[in-house]
């Protein structure tokens, strides 16, 4: 147990250490001494991550980074200190080390002694989308060139989830499918709130591009201009089981998701693509629990099943969103507002929420988690790239 405990306070140091690296950061953007050489930092890199100028490069690291570095150092022996004389934990030394080696690497580079830039500022094509937790080059890339006010933080996300700045919406084109909906068109309001533009996608008499199931290739142009892609339309036979039915509930629940998300991936060709393009895909929450409506939840859980399986190499950033019931023509019995469940889906998008769970019933909160961990995971052992 003693060892748990220290183990424990050794980890918290080190996360101690990246909050304030993160609020140092912060304070860059909002705090005007600091201004001018974080602005620096951010003048010296092209959108390919290639330093522009070495000389500037070193000034910035000499005044932006080893200050930043330094500010940690401080923080963490506060933090160690405290622990170690009220506490008697002397683990939080881990977190002075580990912001020492900042500072000593941001020393170097700044003289000229280290001739390549840190891991999230390393030029070349973009091995994976933005990562969930851990910061990575697509992640940091977002805030040189989607939106210097959000994406601050420099190891772990943790500050930007805490914060909503885990993703702007600010000057995004998103796609919206199901728009003549009470879901789709709330989220239109929505996102149009948080400075999106938006496209509204829509197979009925709304304005709106015009779309029809199985003709969703006619649309790849558009798709190309498409930063975030919301899948959202569906259909509900209730009762019904006969093999119209069936292929009706299939095709515009599964196989026309399908198509789409399958059409968006291969639009993803360069470094901003795969930073800044994500889709969001409503599958409900009939992919763990009762609808009442089988051929809803056979098509939503095969849908859900198979954007599991491709998460695994997905090029962009793909979302689930599992909506409990709320008021539409689909379901005039539900019980939340869809104004109010869409704001929760965006605030939690915002906030780089993968699996956005967005209902009254709290098992879908506990079953869904172990659903789509045991899934991802026999698909990752059982099947390849």
């Amino acid at each position: 147990m003693a060892l748990l405990v220290h183990f424990s306070v050794a980890f918290l140091s080190v996360l101690w250490a990246e909050v304030w690296r993160d609020i140092y950061h912060m304070a860059g953007h909002y705090w005007k001494p600091l201004q001018p050489w974080h602005n620096l930092h951010h003048r010296i890199f092209n959108p390919d991550l290639e330093v522009t100028n070495w000389e500037l490069y070193h000034r910035s690291e000499l005044f932006n980074d080893v200050p930043e570095a330094i500010f940690m150092v401080i923080m963490g022996l506060i933090g160690a200190g405290i622990m170690t004389y009220f506490y008697d934990l002397p683990g939080g030394i881990l977190g002075v080390c580990y912001s020492g080696s900042f500072l000593v690497t941001s020393l170097a580079r700044s003289r000229g002694w280290l001739l390549n830039t840190d891991l999230t500022h390393k030029p070349g094509l973009f091995e994976a989308p933005p990562a969930p937790w851990l910061v990575n080059r697509a992640y940091h890339w977002r805030h040189h060139f989607d939106n210097g006010r959000a994406y601050f933080g420099g190891t772990i996300s943790l500050m930007d989830k805490i914060l909503g700045t885990a993703l702007s919406l600010k000057g995004k084109r998103v796609a919206v499918t199901g728009a003549s909906g009470a879901m789709g068109g709330a989220l239109l309001e929505e996102l149009k709130k948080q400075g999106a533009t938006v496209v509204p996608l829509t197979s009925s008499g709304v304005e709106g591009v015009r779309w029809q199931t199985g003709a969703e290739a006619d649309h790849i142009e558009l798709l190309k201009t498409i930063d975030i892609l919301i899948l959202n339309h569906g259909v509900n036979v209730y009762g019904a089981r006969d093999p119209e039915a069936i292929k009706t509930s299939y095709e515009v629940n599964a196989y026309s998701v399908w198509r789409w998300m399958e059409l968006f991936f291969a639009t993803i060709e360069t470094n901003r693509d795969r930073a800044l393009k994500e889709v969001w895909i409503n599958t409900s929450e009939a992919e763990v629990s009762p609808a009442f409506s089988p051929l809803y939840e056979l098509s939503k859980r095969w849908i859900g099943d198979i954007i599991t399986l491709r998460r695994l190499d997905a090029p962009c950033i793909v979302r689930k969103i599992i909506l409990g019931p709320f008021k539409s023509k689909l379901n005039p019995y539900g019980v939340m507002s869809s104004g109010w469940v869409a704001w929760a889906v965006v605030a939690l998008a915002k906030r780089d929420w993968r699996d956005i769970i967005v209902t009254i019933n709290p098992l879908t909160y506990l079953f869904f988690p172990l659903k789509e961990f045991s899934r991802s995971l026999y698909f990752r052992l059982f099947s390849k790239r």
